[in-house]
C-alpha cells in the first residue's frame, strides 16, 4: 500500500489507554470511546481519530468515508502465547500436560520437518488467526528452523507484526525433534535473517525445562545478554507433574523459577505460559524481573491443569496477559480466551469485568510484550492493526445486544456470546486482510 494513501472510516470507536482498573467502571482516562467516531489512516499508520462531527471538516474535499455506523472498532486483538504447527491436533481427546505431548503434540511437530507442510499451516493458521481478530501474536514454531522460516515468511507477505521463534530441545524428546548442538547455531541465523525486518521479532524459545539441558538453557541466555531486544518464551509451572519432573530433573536449583533464572532467562521481554502452580515468592521474583504469564485458560480447562490465580498475580504486581495456546486451546478467538478466563475468575472468586478483558487482549498484552510503541491501540502514529466488530453478527448476539442499556453491558455480551462470525473486518499494516463472508 502506498504509505500517503488516506482511508476514512466512520463506527463507533473504542480503546484503552491504560489499565482500567478492576471497578465496575473503567478509571479516567483510560478508556477512549467515540460513540460516532471516525477513524483516519495514512498507508499503514493511524493518522487521526476521534468524534466524526469534529474530524469531518479537515477531511479532503470528496473524501471517500467507509460508512460503519452499525460497527464497532477496537485494536487488533494480541496473542501472547500459541502454537501455531499445533492448528491440527486441536481439539484431540483426553489426555493432561505430559501425556498430551507425547501423544499428540511430538509425532505432529514432526511433520514440520517438510518445508511445504510448514509452509501450508502457516497459511492456513493465519487465514484462522485474522478471521478471529487477532492481528499480533507470540508464536511457538516447531524444533525445525525450516518452520519458523516458512512463518515468517508467510508473515512478511503480509506485513503483520508477529513475534516467532524456534523450538529448542535437546532432550527428552523424540530424536526427530531434538535439535542437539545445531539448535542454537540455527536460532542465531533465523535472528540474522528476520529479527527487526519489517514488523518481525524474535522470541527465544526453549521448550521448557525438562526438555532442555542446561548448556542449552545457558546458550539461550547467552542470546538475550548480546541482544536485549529479543524477546523470550517459554513455559513454567503449568501441571503438577511438570513441577515434580523439574525438581528430579534440577535437584540444585532452589524451584522450578529458578532454572530459568539460573540461565538468565528472566527479564522485560520474557513471557512464561501458564504460571498456575506459584507461589507469591516466585511471584514476585518475576514482578521484579518486568516478566510477564501467559494466561491460557481455555487451554488449562482442557488439559485439567488448574486455575490461574489473577487476583495473587495483582497482589504481587507479577504481569499477566491473555493467550489462546492453541492446540491444546480451544479457541483462537480472542472472544473465546476472555470468555474462558471469566469462566476461570469465576470459579476463584475472581470475576473478570469487559473492561479488564478487552484492554488486556489489546493495549495490556501489546504494554507485556514492548510492543506498545507500535500497536495496542487507536491513537495517532501507531499502527493501523484493528478489528471491525459487527454486534449483529448473530440473532442471538444481536437479541442481546439490544437489551444492553451501557457500553459495559455490550462489551461483556461480546465478550461471552460473541466469536469469530463477530469480528466483520480485520485490518494490519492500513490493509484489509479478512473480510467475513456475507
Amino acid at each position: 500500500m502506498n504509505s500517503s494513501t488516506d482511508t476514512f472510516i466512520r463506527a463507533e470507536l473504542i480503546s484503552f489507554a491504560r489499565d482500567p482498573g478492576d471497578g465496575n467502571t473503567p478509571e479516567p482516562e483510560s478508556l477512549e470511546h467515540y460513540g460516532d467516531g471516525l477513524l483516519w489512516l495514512k498507508g499503514q499508520h493511524i493518522h487521526a481519530i476521534g468524534h466524526f462531527a469534529e474530524l469531518s471538516p479537515s477531511l479532503p474535499k470528496g473524501a471517500d468515508v467507509l460508512n460503519y455506523c452499525d460497527k464497532l472498532i477496537m485494536p487488533g486483538f494480541i496473542d501472547t502465547h500459541v502454537h501455531y504447527v499445533q492448528l491440527d491436533i486441536m481439539a484431540s481427546y483426553g489426555r493432561q500436560l505430559l501425556d498430551w505431548l507425547n501423544d499428540y503434540t511430538f509425532p505432529e511437530e514432526c511433520r514440520f520437518a517438510n518445508h511445504a507442510h510448514a509452509e501450508a499451516l502457516s497459511n492456513a493458521f493465519l487465514d484462522e488467526m485474522l478471521r478471529a481478530g487477532t492481528t499480533t501474536a507470540q508464536v511457538f514454531g516447531s524444533s525445525h528452523p525450516g518452520s519458523v522460516d516458512a512463518f515468517f515468511t508467510a508473515c512478511q507477505k503480509r506485513q503483520l507484526r508477529m513475534l516467532v521463534g524456534k523450538v529448542l530441545m535437546d532432550r527428552n524428546a523424540p530424536e526427530a525433534l531434538m535439535d542437539g548442538v545445531s539448535g542454537i547455531a540455527d536460532s542465531e541465523r533465523l535472528i540474522e535473517d528476520w529479527h527487526g525486518n519489517g514488523r518481525l521479532g524474535y522470541s527465544v524459545t526453549p521448550r521448557f525445562a525438562p526438555t532442555s539441558t542446561k548448556t542449552q538453557m545457558d546458550a539461550a541466555g547467552a542470546l538475550l545478554r548480546n541482544d536485549s531486544s529479543l524477546w523470550l518464551q517459554t513455559h513454567l509451572a503449568e501441571n503438577s507433574g511438570e513441577l515434580d519432573w523439574v525438581a528430579e530433573l534440577f535437584p540444585s536449583s532452589r524451584d522450578y523459577l529458578a532454572v530459568y533464572e539460573e540461565a538468565g532467562l528472566v527479564g522485560p521481554r520474557s513471557t512464561f505460559a501458564h504460571g498456575i502452580h506459584l507461589d507469591n515468592g516466585m511471584r514476585k521474583r518475576l514482578a521484579d524481573r518486568g516478566a510477564n504469564i501467559a494466561f491460557c485458560p481455555s487451554s488449562n480447562l482442557f488439559l485439567g491443569s488448574g486455575l490461574f490465580n489473577r487476583e495473587a498475580a495483582k497482589q504481587t504486581g507479577m504481569a499477566f496477559t491473555f493467550a489462546s495456546d492453541i492446540g491444546a486451546g480451544t479457541d483462537l478467538s480472542g472472544f473465546g480466551t476472555l470468555k474462558a478466563a471469566y469462566q476461570v475468575g469465576q470459579l476463584a472468586g475472581q470475576p473478570l469485568t469487559a473492561w479488564q478483558g478487552f484492554y488486556g487482549l489489546t493495549m495490556g498484552n501489546a504494554k507485556a510484550l514492548s510492543l506498545d510503541s507500535h500497536v495496542g491501540q487507536l491513537a495517532p502514529s501507531l499502527e493501523a492493526d484493528f478489528v471491525v466488530i459487527d454486534p449483529q453478527a448473530t440473532s442471538l448476539l444481536s437479541r442481546r445486544i439490544s437489551h444492553c442499556t451501557t457500553l459495559g453491558e455490550r462489551l461483556f455480551a461480546l465478550m461471552m456470546l460473541a466469536d469469530d462470525r463477530a469480528i466483520y473486518e480485520t485490518w494490519a499494516g492500513g490493509i484489509c486482510q479478512h473480510r467475513r463472508d456475507i
